[in-house]
């Protein structure tokens, strides 16, 4: 099925007539509403969110613990309108990388760029210990310390905290078990995202370098692990984001 009418992608508005699209893979626990709204400051791209089962619209059905299976289905269940960039934070960057390889491995489409966003590189892996099996409280604990924590509203509430916990651990699951499978570089370019201040270091991020044959460039922006959700970071993360899409659509 296509962007507009799949359950595994939403967004704010159609905008048939736009000469590029924008898929955002969110991140652990993350809701693509977040990033479609970048649409406003996007003018001459559809921007879309990828929608994964245990979450939003997908709440009823049971989230996914590996991010094989989640590409697996994405890419047999779902269509990319061309010409498209794929953006993806933290495990999204995972989930939007293997997703290239996949479609690349299968003979379809591929994005015209990727842009990857404060992700670790996958042959490092984890830097931190794993946190996912933790005990409600401990888990909830070790998110607000290392992620900045669940909204206080959905904390308090035992009913919300249920609907999305289940989710959210099935999310950094995938993070934290994620295993790399060696492959050819991919040759699309590939920008890479980080914030000054987070746990991943630019000199870490410089070597996605190796995973592309197609142009490479790294910005570092002011900020955290979730640096893209404050200004300036946001206006300057766009503005890398608008040249992109304007140079795939030239291209």
């Amino acid at each position: 099925m296509t962007g507009t009418t799949s359950p595994w992608a939403v967004l704010r508005a159609r905008r048939a007539d736009a000469p590029t699209r924008l898929y955002c893979f969110p991140h652990s626990g993350g809701s693509p509403g977040e990033y479609i709204r970048w649409a406003q400051r996007l003018p001459r791209t559809e921007v879309l969110g990828i929608q994964l089962p245990g979450r939003g619209s997908r709440l009823a059905e049971k989230p996914f613990t590996a991010v094989p299976d989640v590409v697996s289905a994405l890419v047999s269940e779902f269509t990319f309108d061309e010409p498209f960039v794929f953006f993806g934070h933290s495990l999204g960057a995972l989930l939007a990388f293997d997703t290239a390889r996949e479609l690349r491995a299968r003979g379809l489409p591929c994005p015209s760029r990727l842009v990857l966003s404060a992700c670790t590189p996958p042959h490092h892996g984890l830097q931190r210990a794993p946190i996912h099996a933790l005990p409600d409280e401990d888990f909830l604990d070790a998110v607000s310390e290392q992620f900045g924590g669940l909204p206080p509203a959905i904390r308090s509430e035992p009913e919300l905290l249920g609907l999305v916990l289940p989710a959210y651990r099935a999310d950094l699951e995938m993070f934290e078990r994620y295993e790399y499978l060696p492959d050819e570089p991919l040759p699309h370019p590939m920008t890479v995202v980080g914030g000054a201040d987070d746990y991943i270091p630019p000199a870490l991020l410089a070597d996605w370098q190796r995973y592309t044959t197609g142009g490479f460039d790294l910005h570092t922006l002011p900020g955290g692990h979730f640096y893209l959700r404050d200004e300036p970071a946001q206006e300057q993360l766009l503005r890398v984001l608008a040249r992109h899409l304007e140079e795939g659509v030239a291209a």
